[in-house]
């Protein structure tokens, strides 16, 4: 409960963090976004409703958030794209 409302409040505070010169209200509110999403299963549904609703949006969130389950999905499509068509033996 401690992590969800500590997530909560980085997500509050980016927008003051933003002011100040630089990119910290980002790193800021995608801390918050990553606490946020381990501790809450209403979160991680919403989540993906949004990555449904917005695929490309949702792509970048998974790869600011460095998650294991977008990192999985982009090698097993790379390893999809680059395997030789078979030639039917």
């Amino acid at each position: 409960m401690f992590l969800f409302v500590l997530g909560v409040l980085l997500i509050i505070a980016s927008p003051i963090a933003g002011v100040i010169p630089g990119p910290g209200g980002i790193f800021v509110f995608a801390a918050g976004l990553a606490l946020v999403l381990r501790t809450s299963m209403w979160a991680k549904r919403r989540y993906v409703h949004f990555k449904r609703w917005q695929p490309k949006a949702g792509r970048w969130a998974d790869w600011g958030l460095r998650r294991r389950s977008a990192r999985r999905r982009e090698e097993r499509m790379k390893a999809q794209t680059a395997a030789p068509p078979s030639l039917g033996d």
